[in-house]
């Protein structure tokens, strides 16, 4: 396993101005327009599948960098070029990280490639966690899974809220509730394929920010799907059931599929923090520069110049968090510290501050619509909020570091 070395190599630097390309060539000239019309940009995900940017290929590539850097690095320059255009293209890799992480080998070479499809027929995944009552407290979830064992069939029934891709994915990934009695540990993760009878899609998600991708309700309703959709099979379901009902008395915590998912992503949605909190920082650099004021460029001013260098050093300090997390995964290190949390934390709140700054600096201008970091910044509120909190993420990091089970 490769050392950490917080320094790309030359073939992980060409890597990146490709992708830096595509994301000032295509994806910033159509991001206005996209957060307006608040629909899939299905014109721009084409066209990164068509150059092979959106692809099972380039991300397992990525995802299988050695140094753990080839995600994070990917991430960064997409959401560098504008966030929600970043979330349509990316948003189908929870789903397939979902598989990668509880499904089989089988189950992975199945599904996954059907969450991409390629250049000439694209395809894209949801990934379907999340409840109208059961956000951050996944205990409380409703959905449920019973096993139909004449037909060897899972019945799924439920709503899930703000799923991106809902309802518009050709494949969704759901987690349900098999067994109500043992709380978050009940729960299993489905494939739910293409057409299957009884997934529709509810209320579409009118947000704040991220409007370019697609956010909505799944409504489930006695959907049925064949056993080999269950995500690791019945036998491993089974033995991990009755694991959870042997510690059923609490003395011992188990994990969940869903959080499982969510531990594996997290570095990965920090690094995407991290490049709306670049592309912000840099606007705000220009225009500090060109600015004048008083006969000078605002940047000449402390006021300014002291803001700049703490949204640098902020930045700076949440990539090399992001990196460290992701270097630590890869190398099969474990979060003793919750390092992935503090790598999501850390960078989400930095791009809400950072971004909030940039207005600043901009002053009037950075309020209106016709400089970018408006957006950025609504872009960037939901970083403290998806994929766990940032009060979930101080949660679990305090647990991690006092070894108590902190509420």
């Amino acid at each position: 396993m490769a050392a950490f070395e917080p320094e790309l190599s030359e073939e992980q630097e060409t890597v990146r101005d490709w992708i830096h390309g595509f994301a000032a060539d295509v994806m910033r000239p159509a991001a206005a327009e996209w957060d307006e019309r608040e629909e899939f940009p299905w014109p721009v995900v084409r066209e990164a599948a068509r150059i092979g940017l959106y692809s099972l290929d380039f991300y397992a590539r990525q995802f299988f960098d050695p140094t753990g850097l080839g995600i994070p690095v990917a991430m960064e320059e997409l959401f560098w070029g504008d966030a929600g255009l970043g979330l349509a293209i990316t948003g189908t890799g929870l789903a397939a990280v979902s598989v990668f992480t509880n499904g089989t080998d089988e189950q992975i070479g199945t599904w996954v490639p059907q969450m991409y499809g390629d250049a000439n027929d694209v395809k894209i995944a949801a990934f379907c966690s999340s409840e109208p009552d059961a956000g951050s407290d996944v205990s409380a979830m409703r959905t449920r899974a019973r096993h139909d064992e004449a037909k060897d069939e899972w019945v799924i029934d439920g709503v899930k809220a703000w799923a991106t891709n809902g309802g518009i994915a050709d494949v969704h990934v759901v987690v349900a509730v098999v067994d109500p009695e043992l709380g978050a540990r009940g729960h299993a993760s489905f494939v739910v394929p293409p057409g299957t009878p009884g997934l529709a899609q509810g209320q579409k998600f009118r947000k704040h920010g991220i409007r370019a991708s697609h956010t909505a309700e799944v409504v489930l309703q006695g959907v049925r799907v064949p056993g080999h959709c269950l995500l690791g099979g019945k036998d491993r379901l089974d033995e991990r059931l009755a694991r959870a009902r042997e510690r059923a008395n609490g003395a011992e915590r188990g994990g969940n599929a869903a959080m499982a998912t969510f531990e594996a992503s997290r570095p990965a949605v920090g690094a995407q923090a991290v490049g709306i909190a670049r592309a912000a920082y840099e606007v705000a650099l220009d225009y500090a520069r060109t600015r004048v004021q008083f006969g000078r460029p605002i940047i000449d001013n402390q006021g300014v110049a002291f803001q700049l260098a703490d949204m640098r050093t902020r930045i700076d300090a949440a990539r090399l968090l992001v990196w460290r997390a992701s270097w630590m995964a890869t190398a099969g290190r474990p979060f003793t510290a919750a390092e992935g949390s503090m790598s999501k934390l850390f960078a989400g709140e930095t791009a809400k501050q950072v971004t909030a700054q940039a207005m600043q600096i901009l002053g009037g201008n950075g309020y209106t619509r016709d400089y970018p970091v408006e957006r950025m910044h609504r872009d960037a509120a939901i970083y403290s909020v998806f994929e766990g909190t940032s009060e979930i993420q101080r949660l679990v990091i305090a647990r991690a570091i006092s070894g108590m089970p902190i509420r």
